[in-house]
C-alpha cells in the first residue's frame, strides 16, 4: 500500500542526497531525478520498505527536463494519500558581476534548471493530482539569495528570487484547489555548491572571504540535519501557511 507519493529533483548531492534517505520510508514511493543514478539510495530505500524510482536526466536540458515531467505526471498513480514533489536541483553559476555576465547559455541553463524546469515539473504534477481527494504539497527549496541581493550572484538571486514569486502564483491559482506550495530557502549547508561558492574569483563574488570564513569556523550547517528538518516540515500540519519561508525559523 503505497501511503505517500514523493518526487525528489536533485538528489545525488547534497541537500538532495540527505533528502532521498530521509524521504524512503515505508509506504512511500519515491521517484527521484538527477544527472546519475545512486546505488547508495537504492540500498537504503529497500532497506526501508520505499519503493524507489531514479530517472537520470539534465534538468538544465529543457526537452529533457519536458520529457521527464510528462512521463511522471502520466504514470503518477491516483490512489495515494498524499502527494509530494520538492525541487530541489539548483545551481549557483554562473558566479559573475552583471557587467560581465555576457555568457548567454550559462546563463539560460541556470534559469532552465533554477525556473524553468521547476515549472515544468509542477505543470505535470499539478495536472495529474487535480481533483484528487489527497493531501497535495509542493515544496521548492528557495534561498535566502532570493529575497536579498549579493553582488556577483545576478543570476542565481534572480532565479530565486523568480522562484519565490512563482510559488505565490502557484498558491493563488491552486489553493483554492486544494494544492499548497512553499518556497523554503535551507540556510547555508556544507554541501558542493558551498565548495563551489569558496573557489568564486574574489574580483566577481565581493562575499568571498564571508563565505570562506563560515567554512573555517564550521558554521556551515551538515546537509543531513538540514534535510531532517525538511522532511518533518514537510510533514506539518500548517504546511503551506506560510509560503515564502525559512528552515531556521523552525531550529
Amino acid at each position: 500500500m503505497t501511503d505517500t507519493i514523493a518526487i525528489l529533483t536533485g538528489a545525488s548531492r547534497g541537500i538532495g542526497a540527505a533528502l532521498a534517505r530521509g524521504l524512503a520510508r515505508p509506504g512511500t514511493r519515491l521517484i527521484t531525478l538527477a544527472r546519475r543514478a545512486d546505488p547508495e539510495l537504492a540500498a537504503h530505500a529497500q532497506a526501508q520498505g520505499a519503493d524507489l524510482e531514479q530517472i537520470q536526466v539534465d534538468l538544465s536540458d529543457l526537452q529533457a527536463a519536458a520529457q521527464a515531467a510528462e512521463r511522471i505526471g502520466a504514470a503518477l498513480p491516483r490512489d495515494a494519500g498524499r502527494y509530494l514533489l520538492i525541487n530541489n536541483a539548483g545551481t549557483v553559476q554562473p558566479v559573475a558581476a552583471a557587467a560581465a555576465l555576457a555568457d548567454g547559455p550559462a546563463i539560460a541553463a541556470a534559469f532552465n534548471l533554477n525556473v524553468s524546469a521547476v515549472m515544468l515539473l509542477t505543470a505535470h504534477f499539478v495536472t495529474a493530482v487535480q481533483g484528487l481527494q489527497a493531501d497535495r504539497r509542493v515544496l521548492n527549496i528557495s534561498s535566502g539569495a532570493g529575497r536579498n541581493p549579493n553582488a556577483g550572484w545576478g543570476v542565481y538571486c534572480a532565479t530565486k528570487a523568480a522562484l519565490d514569486m512563482y510559488t505565490r502564483v502557484l498558491n493563488q491559482e491552486q489553493g483554492a484547489q486544494g494544492v499548497r506550495a512553499v518556497a523554503l530557502a535551507p540556510g547555508i549547508v556544507d554541501t558542493g555548491m558551498q565548495e563551489t561558492i569558496r573557489a568564486s574569483d574574489p574580483a566577481s563574488f565581493p562575499a568571498l572571504a564571508k563565505f570562506q570564513e563560515f567554512h573555517a569556523t564550521g558554521k556551515l550547517a551538515a546537509p543531513a540535519g538540514v534535510a531532517a528538518r525538511i522532511v518533518a516540515y514537510l510533514d506539518r500540519d500548517d504546511f503551506g501557511t506560510t509560503e515564502i519561508d525559512d528552515i531556521r525559523n523552525y531550529d
